[in-house]
């Protein structure tokens, strides 16, 4: 197991000595945080059929503009 210095705000020490579980160690508090927190962050991943096609790259948010001058060129 690999041993790191963390210096740490002493909020961030607060609150993961705060959500600790009983029983366990500061540093296995941090181990258990730091992963649960970057799987969350790396978990978010873009679907494979985001840009896959063409088109503006606003589309997403723009998509009922782009709609209603369709429309109102007619």
């Amino acid at each position: 197991m690999a041993r790191r210095t963390v210096n740490l705000p002493d909020s961030v020490e607060a609150l993961a000595r705060s959500v600790a579980e009983d029983g366990e160690s500061f540093s296995a508090t941090v181990s258990r945080l730091i992963e649960a927190g970057a799987r969350a962050t790396h978990g978010r991943r873009r679907p494979s059929y985001v840009a896959s096609g063409d088109g503006p790259d606003d589309l997403g948010r723009e998509a009922e503009r782009y709609l209603r001058e369709l429309v109102t060129a007619r």
